[in-house]
C-alpha cells in the first residue's frame, strides 16, 4: 500500500528526469585500497583492551604481552547445558485465566500467575563459556623500545611488533577460514633470538597433556543441578590442539608444556572442536572432538606459514573489500586508537575514526558469523573469557539478536547471514513443541532468549520473557535478505517455510477483541507502564504496539513472498483478512507514539528498549509518507531522550538508525558521537555495560542508513549527510532489490552515484529533491550527478 502511495506521489508532483545507461562493466583497476587498523602503543592489560580475531567458528582475544602473551580463545559451541523439553506443564490449562486476568487490568496476579504456569520449566538457561588460553612466557626481562600492537582489518591479522636488546620480533595472529585454525607466527630479525615456553590452560572441566610438539587439551562440561538452569551432569565434550613447528633452534616437550628454545622462527597451529551438533540442537556422542582436531591439522601441518597467510589473506580480502568507505579528515590517523578516541571523548571530531569503527563492525561480523563456524555472532560475537558470561553471551531475540545482522545485507556481507538461518531453521522444531503444549497452537514461536540447544519458552521472568512473536521478528532478516538479493531460490527453499509456518502460529494465536485480532499475553520489551491508581510496574498486556508493528510487517511479508512463489493462493486471502484486523499505530496524548494498547504513562521514561518504534527502524512503517505517525515518532524519541534514553551502547546505535530514518543528519551524528564517547571501550568493542557486540554491528548499520536508504521501492543517496563529513565517498553499499551503489561528495554535495545491477529491476533513484525512475538489466551500470543526470 504505501508503495503505492508514494508511487502515485511521486507521479503526480515530479518530472522523473533522464539518465544515461553506460552498461560497462566494473572497473577493474581500482585505485589502491584504504588501510583500515587499530593500533596502539602498550600491550593490553585486560580482556577488554585485547585485539579480537576469529572465522566464525574460532575467535581469539590477542593481548601482545611482551614477556607474558596471553591469547584467550573460544569455539562457538562450547555452551553448558544441554537440550531438553523447559515447557511448563501448567501452560494451556491456566492460559485462559492470564489472558482474562490480562483483558480486566488485572496485572499483578496474571503476572504471579504467568511466572507459575507459563514460565519454562525451570526458568533459565546456561551459558557460552571460554575455551581457555594460550600462554607464551618469553625469557627475557630487558627493557623493550619501539612497541607497537595492531589489527590490520584488510588483511584480518593482529600484529605485535617490539626491540629487546637491539633484536626486533614480529608476531602474527590471525584465524584461517580456509585451514580452519587459529595461527600464531613469531620471528625476530636475528637468528636463534626466539625462546619461549607455550602453554594451554582452562581453569575447570579440562585436562592438558604434551606429545612431541603437540599440546592436547580435553575436557567435558560438568553442570551442577539448581532450580534454575536444571538438571546437571556431564554434558558438551570438546578438545583443542595445539602444534608448535619451530625452524631451527630446540623444542623440548614437557608434561604440559612445550619449550622453545634458540629458534629463528616458530609456527604455532591450534584449533578446537565439540561434539554439538546443530542438526541435533544438542551434543552427539557420535562427534569425537579431537578426531576433528586431528583432521584439521593433518591437512595444514605441511603447508607453510606463506601458504596459510595467503589463502588466509585471499579469503578474508575478497568479502572485506567489497566495501570501502572514506569520511575525509585524516589528520588524526598517526595518532594510535586509544588516544584518537581519547580526543573524541574530550569533544573533539574524526571522521576517519567513524570509518574505522565502521569497518571494523563489518570485520567483527566476518570473525563471528560465517563458514567454517555454523552459529550465528552471540551477544558478544564468538568472544567471550568467562564461564558465567554476562546474560549468557546468549541469543536475545527482543532486539539484540536481530541487530547483530542489521548491517550484514547493507554493509555487503549477506554471506554471513547464513549460520542465523540455518539455526533459526532449526529453532522450528522445538519451536513447535512451545507452540503446542503452551498454546495449543499449530506452526512455531520462541520467547526473548535462547541458547544453542534451542529453548524457546519464556525466560527468566514474565516481566522480561513474554515476547510470543519473536520468532516472526527472526523472520524479519530472512525476508531482508531476499529483498536485497532477490533470490527466488532462497525465498523458497529457506525463507519462505520459516516465514509461513511462524504465520501458522499466528493464526492460531492471535483472539479477538474489540472487533481487532490481537496478542495475549505478551509485553512491550523491556518496558512496563503504570495502571491509574497503582504505583508498581506492569509490563504483561495485549497488542503491544510493537507486536502490531510486527503483525503487520510479517504478514505483508508473507503475502508478498506467496505472490512472488505463486504459492498458497488460499492461505493468502486468510492473511489479508487477519492483516485487516490488526490495531493500527496509535497517537497518545502527548503526541507520542503509544506504546500499550492504551495510552498508559510509561513506568521508565527514559527507558532503553524503544519497541513501539519497530516501525520507523528497522521496518519502514513510518516514513514521510505517513507525516502524523513521522512527527510522532520525532515526539517520542525526543521524550526518550530527554528522560536519559539511549544510555547503553546497543540503544544509542538503535537512535542512529532512528535520526537517519528521520533524515535528521546532525541528530544521527550526534549519537554516532555519543556512541563512541560513552559506550565504545579501547578496542572498539562496543560496552553496553559490559561489552556486547550488537552496539557495534547497530553502530554500523546506522552509518550506513546516514549514506544510503533503499526502503518502499526508492533508493535514497545520503538521506542524512552530517556537516562533519563535508567531503567522502563509500563504494559497494547494497540497496534493496539487488543493487550496489557507489557515492561520492564534495561539500556536502553529492558528485557521483554509481548503480550496479545485480540482477533485472526497477527502482526510483532519490536525491534531495530530485527523483528519476530506473528500469535495469543485470549487469548495468548507472552514473549520475547531483541533478540524477
Amino acid at each position: 500500500m504505501i508503495k503505492q502511495q508514494l508511487f502515485l506521489i511521486l507521479i503526480a508532483g515530479l518530472i522523473l528526469n533522464a539518465c544515461t545507461n553506460s552498461r560497462k562493466p566494473k572497473n577493474q583497476d581500482s585505485p589502491q585500497l584504504i588501510s583500515y587498523k587499530l593500533w596502539y602503543q602498550q600491550p593490553a592489560k585486560i580482556w577488554d583492551e585485547a585485539l579480537p580475531v576469529g572465522n566464525g567458528r574460532l575467535g581469539a582475544m590477542v593481548f601482545g604481552g611482551v614477556y607474558k602473551e596471553r591469547i584467550q580463545v573460544n569455539e562457538e559451541s562450547l555452551w553448558a547445558g544441554e537440550r531438553f523439553n523447559t515447557n511448563n506443564p501448567n501452560a494451556l490449562r491456566d492460559l485462559p485465566q492470564i489472558r482474562n486476568l490480562i483483558f480486566e487490568e488485572k496485572i499483578q496476579e496474571a503476572y504471579e500467575l504467568g511466572n507459575k504456569s507459563l514460565l519454562g520449566t525451570p526458568p533459565r538457561f546456561r551459558s557460552y563459556q571460554t575455551l581457555g588460553d594460550i600462554y607464551l612466557s618469553f625469557d627475557s626481562i630487558a627493557s623493550f623500545t619501539d612497541y607497537q600492537r595492531e589489527l590490520l582489518l584488510n588483511p584480518g591479522i593482529s600484529r605485535t611488533v617490539f626491540t629487546i636488546d637491539g633484536i626486533t620480533y614480529t608476531r602474527e595472529i590471525f584465524v584461517s577460514a580456509p585451514d580452519n585454525i587459529i595461527l600464531i607466527h613469531i620471528t625476530a630479525d636475528k637468528p636463534g633470538a626466539i625462546n619461549t615456553t607455550i602453554a594451554l590452560q582452562r581453569q575447570k572441566d579440562a585436562d592438558v597433556t604434551a606429545e612431541f610438539n603437540q599440546l592436547i587439551l580435553t575436557g567435558q562440561i560438568i553442570d551442577d543441578t539448581n532450580d534454575a538452569q536444571g538438571p546437571g551432569g556431564e554434558h558438551m565434550k570438546f578438545a583443542a590442539k595445539l602444534l608448535a613447528i619451530n625452524n631451527g633452534g630446540e623444542l623440548i616437550t614437557g608434561t604440559s608444556t612445550l619449550q622453545v628454545s634458540n629458534a629463528d622462527e616458530l609456527s604455532i597451529l591450534f584449533t578446537a572442536a565439540t561434539d554439538y551438533s546443530l542438526d541435533k540442537l544438542n551434543f552427539d556422542r557420535n562427534i569425537n572432538p579431537l578426531m576433528i582436531c586431528n583432521e584439521i591439522l593433518s591437512k595444514a601441518e605441511n603447508k607453510s606459514f606463506e601458504q596459510i597467510k595467503e589463502a588466509h589473506v585471499k579469503e578474508h580480502q575478497s568479502v572485506f573489500n567489497r566495501l570501502e568507505i572514506n569520511l575525509g579528515n585524516k589528520q588524526l590517523a598517526g595518532m594510535p586508537t586509544n588516544k584518537r578516541l581519547d580526543s573524541v571523548r574530550n569533544g573533539g571530531n574524526d571522521p576517519a575514526l567513524v570509518a574505522l569503527y565502521f569497518q571494523y563492525g563489518r570485520y567483527l561480523l566476518m570473525g563471528s558469523s560465517r563458514a567454517p563456524g555454523t552459529l550465528p555472532a552471540n551477544l558478544q560475537g564468538v568472544w567471550n573469557e568467562h564461564f558465567k558470561a554476562p546474560w549468557n553471551s546468549d541469543y536475545h531475540t527482543n532486539i539484540n539478536l536481530q541487530m547483530n545482522y542489521w548491517h550484514a545485507e547493507i554493509c555487503n556481507l549477506p554471506e554471513m547471514l547464513e549460520p542465523l538461518v540455518n539455526i533459526v531453521d532449526k529453532w522450528r522444531e522445538p519451536g513447535r513443541v512451545t507452540a503446542s503444549e503452551m498454546y495449543g497452537c499449530g506452526g512455531w514461536t520462541m520467547h526473548h532468549a535462547t541458547d544453542i540447544f534451542g529453548k524457546t519458552v519464556p525466560n527468566a521472568d514474565m516481566r522480561w520473557g513474554m515476547s510470543p512473536l519473536s520468532g516472526v521478528w527472526m523472520c524479519f532478516p530472512l525476508w531482508r535478505h531476499y529483498e536485497f538479493s532477490m533470490d527466488k531460490d532462497y525465498l523458497r527453499e529457506k525463507a519462505y517455510p520459516v516465514m509461513k509456518e511462524a504465520m501458522d502460529f499466528v493464526s492460531d494465536f492471535l483472539i479477538e477483541k474489540d472487533n481487532y485480532l490481537v496478542t495475549n499475553p505478551t509485553m512491550s520489551p523491556e518496558n512496563a507502564y503504570v495502571l491509574d491508581g497503582k504505583d508498581y510496574p506492569c509490563q504483561l498486556t495485549y497488542a503491544s504496539t510493537i507486536d502490531n508493528q510486527t503483525l503487520t510487517a510479517h504478514i505483508d511479508h508473507c503475502i508478498r513472498a506467496s505472490e512472488i512463489l505463486g504459492a498458497d493462493e488460499d492461505l493468502r486471502e486468510e492473511w489479508i483478512d487477519i492483516l485487516l484486523k490488526i490495531p493500527p499505530v496509535r497517537i497518545g496524548k502527548d503526541s507520542t507514539i503509544m506504546e500499550w494498547i492504551a495510552d498508559y504513562d510509561e513506568w521508565e521514561p527514559g527507558h532503553r528498549h524503544m519497541s513501539h518504534l519497530l516501525g520507523l527502524y528497522p521496518l519502514a512503517q513510518i516514513t514521510p509518507e505517513t507525516p502524523k505517525l513521522f512527527e510522532a515518532a520525532k515526539n517520542t524519541i525526543e521524550k526518550r531522550l530527554k528522560h536519559g534514553g539511549g544510555h547503553t551502547g546497543w540503544s544509542r546505535a538503535w537512535m542512529i538508525n532512528f535520526f537517519a530514518r528521520l533524515h535528521e543528519a546532525e541528530a544521527a551524528h550526534d549519537h554516532v558521537m555519543a556512541l563512541l564517547r560513552k559506550s565504545t571501550q579501547s578496542n572498539l568493542f562496543d560496552s553496553h555495560p559490559p561489552f556486547q557486540i550488537d552496539g557495534n554491528f547497530g553502530g554500523t548499520a546506522g552509518i550506513a542508513e546516514m549514506l544510503l536508504q533503499s526502503h518502499n521501492g526508492v533508493i535514497q543517496i545520503l538521506p542524512a549527510l552530517p556537516a562533519a563529513w563535508p567531503d567522502g565517498s563509500i563504494k559497494g553499499l547494497r540497496a534493496r532489490g539487488g543493487f550496489e551503489v557507489d557515492i561520492e561528495w564534495k561539500d556536502g554535495v553529492m558528485t557521483a552515484t554509481t548503480i550496479h545491477a545485480n540482477t533485472e529491476n526497477k527502482c526510483f533513484l532519490k536525491y534531495k529533491d530530485h527523483v528519476v525512475s530506473l528500469e535495469l538489466k543485470k549487469g548495468d551500470i548507472i552514473t549520475v550527478n547531483d541533478q540524477l543526470n
